[in-house]
């Protein structure tokens, strides 16, 4: 039997991005990334990596900054990173407030799609104690060929979920997962509610063809009855 939700809104599916819309890491990331790149002769601000690289994948990024530097980074690179963001996220990451309440109050399925690595994703859904009510619906760029903002990710998410895409609804937090999102011809919410979102932000996001923009997930659930609504 649907419950009132499933039979107000015309979706079957919600898919989450997870840094920055589940869990509040986008900073650390930023601040890891920055340090490493630095440290290999692409010198960058926590600012710029949020700036150019928010949302996009490890690999598309990777494949500008050597494009940019004119040679390869390390062979062991992704690991380097994944090493400085771990350490980070063991002392500082959490849950985006309110998550918990509007997971709980979403009566539709969901998954995860994420520009992260499996690993990456695990550890901070862990961390932020999150990963159970949401395993094993979770998926990652590096399973597709592009990542965002191609709408490869959100498409493989939906097929793994056996979901139409036009029954999806897509939360973000990134200009490119707002395009991978209308790429894939799936509407999309975009959140500005994390510590790394600045002022004009949630603009940014309805710029590029959110639906409607939000900043604290306890009006999440509300959305997604108005759209149904609407």
């Amino acid at each position: 039997m649907k419950t009132p939700l499933q039979d107000k809104v015309p979706f079957d599916l919600v898919i989450f991005d997870c840094d920055g819309v589940l869990v509040d890491s986008e900073v650390i990331s930023c601040a890891a990334h920055a340090e490493t790149l630095t440290r290999h002769g692409y010198p960058i601000t926590p600012d710029e990596v949020l700036k150019r690289f928010l949302g996009v994948s490890d690999r598309e990024a990777r494949q500008t900054i050597e494009t940019e530097l004119g040679r390869a980074l390390p062979d062991d690179f992704e690991s380097q990173m994944k090493q400085a963001t771990l350490r980070r996220y063991a002392d500082d990451l959490r849950a985006i407030p309110n998550i918990n309440e509007a997971l709980a109050a979403i009566d539709l399925a969901k998954c995860v799609a994420s520009s992260g690595t499996p690993d990456k994703i695990r550890h901070g859904l862990t961390c932020a104690g999150l990963h159970d009510l949401l395993a094993p619906n979770i998926f990652s760029a590096t399973q597709v060929e592009r990542g965002k903002p191609a709408p490869d990710l959100f498409l493989f998410a939906a097929g793994q979920m056996r979901t139409a895409p036009a029954r999806c609804l897509v939360i973000e937090d990134s200009p490119a997962g707002i395009a991978a999102a209308v790429a894939a011809g799936m509407p999309v919410l975009g959140f500005h509610g994390g510590s790394h979102c600045r002022p004009g932000h949630g603009d940014r996001l309805r710029a590029g063809g959110a639906v409607a923009i939000f900043d604290d997930m306890r009006q999440l659930p509300g959305l997604i009855g108005q759209i149904g609504a609407n």
